[in-house]
């Protein structure tokens, strides 16, 4: 088993990301590889196509407030 690279992940979350403490301490290490992954553009899916649009809108609905 390897060790967590806990310096590394302290300074992307507290200096890059600039999460307070208490909320850098609540991730999991998987969440802020996928913080990582998406801020360095690594494992970006591309655009959604209209169908998976459509089913992510279906989800989470606005309440029918157009701005």
């Amino acid at each position: 088993m390897s060790r967590l690279p806990w310096s590394e992940m302290m300074r992307f979350g507290l200096g890059v990301l600039r999460l307070p403490p208490p909320l850098f301490w609540a991730m999991t290490p998987r969440e802020l590889a996928e913080a990582h992954a998406g801020l360095s553009g690594r494992g970006a899916a591309g655009p959604l196509d209209r169908s998976a649009l459509e089913a992510l809108m279906a989800l989470h609905p606005d309440g029918g407030n157009n701005v």
